[in-house]
């Protein structure tokens, strides 16, 4: 209760100095940083006005997430900025360094690879995760890293690069295979690399029709020589850049570099979805999922900001959906949501897409829409790549920004301006064209990405309910068929050994029918010798459930042992006579192949009907695949610790004490048969000795 008592009066004594803060707060743009008791960043965020948007979180009523993250909140710190845009870059630089628990964080796109062509004397291809300033040709991001290994295993055999990492002496199998210039004994000109790179250049931008056509031409003229092999070869090379590239799927007039991102929120977590477009084809898509705490759309912007800030390669547009102030949706995927759309509308997206782009009119007027739509987002006077004389026609002048930031909070969002401020900041900084399209081919592409995102995040609450009724209610049939009022608690044993070696056992837990695995434990058989499966049952099973009671742990509802009816009765028997415990007691039996094949259970022990294909078996058959991978990973641990003990223990003048400093010291014992004679003096080992210990290591290595 004082405990209580306290918090609640902390929490006092903090709002207290907050609100002392919030009324010093400036009409400036800038970001905030909200802390803990503990004085630990736990939200990162960005304003126009930073004294409306951090007053927000203190006043009002919040979404159950947001009020998780102001419950947490004791303090603020704020930094003003001279722009919008600066704001947006400081913010991604603060969660980067600060990586804050409520800000949504971008971990799995930091390392998208490149296809790197290297800047040297004799240049290669490299597949990369790091970007350096070092004059190199990068192309990418590939969010699949096997099609980035694959495209440049293409190339390499497309064009003859250099393949070594170090210059040998002579030429290697490569050059006699037509796949390098041998720049280790001959002098390749510098044009001829450069026609190279261009062509790969090209290949890579999406121009690989073109190289087709020429692959297609010199496959002829070879097949007319009979030269048959070469013509093989060289029909191989189309048929696999078709394989690349036969996953294209819109495509555009303009042959424009896109990036096109669409989001989705629900149940508190947010999709991203993004479209790559290269060439006007879509070549690749990449979707992140994770829980948001935040405004949906500037969540959405950070995560677009971190992309940037990791993927250098730019695109020559970026389009971008409407956030909720829009006046129209947060994402067209949530839009579409209440009118139950399904894949079918994905495809039939794609397809409108691809007639769209025909329609000359349609286009064009869209076009205009969108380039007024660029003039106004840019709020710059200068010219990001790809721009042409219709996106400069509406630039926003220094008067009509101020005024728009002057504006009161309900009054922008009533405007729909609030979007194209977050465009403009991402414009300005990247110097690449961003869009909020409204009509045309492009909103369809949008829209597209913002259905892929919402079909996304809709079958990861699917999946998450599948699982569950995989789980828990094939947990809940077993039950049943077993006889039991609930199976929320199952106990599993193995036993593991060679021939009676290094005897041990296992067992694991699962929890309506899910591996809780902090409950696993493991056991050295310590009174059975040799090969004997009952005993081991017999004494692990005893020293588990004399715990159990001695600590008042909680008794599972069924023990499952792996055999038949002789490890069933065994189990019983110390169960009922020696612990006076009365616990279900149920055997998983193994074919031939060493599989899960019947399950049996009772006294005496009879076969419970299970159907092969129903979900109560497969829960068995994971139940003991888990307990005899763990017992299995125990027993070779154990078995290589009595390896390295009885190698060092059969070298004269190693005992015990001896034996335990060199593992301490060394680590291994391969790491002792690499050390040489002056690494052993630290340990007190004189010479002689340790020329001993290597010597007779190494006989036996």
């Amino acid at each position: 209760m004082d405990t209580h008592l306290e918090t609640i009066q902390e929490q006092e004594k903090a709002m207290a100095h907050i609100r002392d803060k919030l009324a010093l707060l400036p009409e400036l743009p800038g970001c905030y940083l909200m802390k803990n008791r503990e004085g630990t960043i736990i939200y990162v965020g960005k304003a126009k006005v930073l004294k409306n948007r951090v007053r927000s979180y203190f006043t009002g009523s919040h979404e159950g997430k947001t009020q998780r993250l102001v419950a947490d909140i004791r303090d603020f710190e704020y930094i003003v900025t001279s722009s919008n845009m600066e704001a947006l870059i400081l913010e991604c630089n603060l969660i980067k360094l600060h990586q804050p628990r409520y800000n949504v964080l971008l971990k799995d796109d930091k390392t998208f690879p490149y296809i790197k062509i290297t800047n040297e004397r004799h240049p290669k291809l490299e597949v990369t995760r790091r970007v350096l300033k070092d004059k190199a040709r990068y192309f990418g991001p590939y969010p699949n890293a096997y099609a980035a290994q694959q495209t440049k295993k293409l190339l390499d055999r497309m064009y003859p690069l250099r393949k070594c990492g170090v210059m040998p002496k002579e030429v290697c199998l490569y050059y006699h295979m037509g796949q390098c210039l041998a720049p280790c004994v001959k002098d390749i000109e510098k044009e001829q690399y450069d026609g190279i790179r261009d062509e790969i250049a090209r290949f890579l931008g999406g121009s690989h029709e073109e190289i087709k056509k020429e692959l297609r031409r010199k496959m002829e003229e070879a097949a007319e020589d009979l030269y048959f092999e070469r013509a093989k070869e060289l029909r191989d090379q189309i048929a696999n850049i078709e394989a690349v590239m036969e996953k294209q799927k819109i495509n555009a007039t303009d042959k424009k570099d896109r990036d096109v991102f669409g989001y989705s929120v629900d149940k508190g977590w947010m999709c991203v979805q993004i479209l790559y477009i290269r060439q006007g084809k879509m070549i690749e898509r990449h979707a992140s999922s994770f829980p948001f705490y935040g405004e949906a759309y500037a969540d959405f912007l950070s995560y677009v900001t971190q992309y940037y800030s990791d993927n250098p390669a730019l695109p020559q547009e970026i389009l971008l959906p409407a956030g909720e102030e829009g006046g129209e949706a947060a994402a067209a995927g949530e839009a579409r949501a209440s009118a139950g759309a399904s894949r079918a509308d994905i495809m039939a997206a794609n397809d409108a897409a691809d007639a769209d782009s025909d329609d000359g009119d349609e286009d064009s007027h869209g076009e205009a829409e969108e380039a007024a739509e660029a003039g106004l987002a840019a709020g710059t006077g200068g010219e990001a790549p790809g721009t042409d004389a219709a996106d400069e026609a509406l630039p926003l002048v220094a008067e009509e920004q101020a005024g728009y930031e002057a504006q009161p909070e309900d009054a922008r969002r009533a405007s729909g301006l609030g979007n194209l401020n977050g465009a403009a900041a991402l414009q300005q900084w990247l110097n690449v064209k961003a869009l909020v399209p409204k009509r045309g081919s492009k909103r369809k592409m949008v829209e597209m990405a913002c259905e892929n995102a919402r079909v996304s995040l809709e079958e990861k609450f699917r999946l998450i309910e599948r699982n569950e009724e995989r789980t828990s209610g094939a947990a809940d049939r077993l039950g049943d068929a077993l006889g039991l009022d609930g199976l929320h608690r199952v106990e599993a044993f193995d036993n593991s050994n060679i021939q009676g070696a290094n005897p041990v056992s296992a067992m694991v837990v699962f929890l309506d029918g899910k591996p809780a695995k902090q409950e696993y434990r493991k056991y050295k058989v310590r009174s059975v010798k040799g090969a004997d499966d009952y005993a081991t049952m017999r004494e692990v099973i005893r020293r588990r459930y004399e715990r159990v009671l001695k600590e008042n742990l909680p008794l599972p509802d069924l023990v499952l042992v792996d055999g038949g009816k002789g490890q069933i009765s065994v189990a019983i028997d110390v169960l009922e006579n020696e612990l006076g415990l009365t616990v279900p007691v149920a055997g998983l039996v193994k074919d031939a192949k060493h599989r899960t094949a019947q399950l049996m259970s009772g006294d005496p022990p009879a076969v419970v009907p299970l159907a092969r294909d129903s979900e109560e078996f497969y829960l068995l058959q994971r139940i003991q695949d888990e307990v005899h991978r763990f017992a299995i990973s125990f027993h070779r641990e154990q078995r290589a610790k009595s390896m390295v003990t009885s190698r060092l223990d059969s070298i004269p003048g190693v005992g015990e004490k001896r034996r335990q400093t060199l593992l301490k010291h060394f680590g291994s014992l391969k790491k002792i048969r690499e050390a040489s004679v002056e690494d052993f003096r630290p340990l007190s080992i004189g010479d002689k000795l340790a020329r001993q210990i290597l010597e007779a290591l190494k006989d036996e290595a």
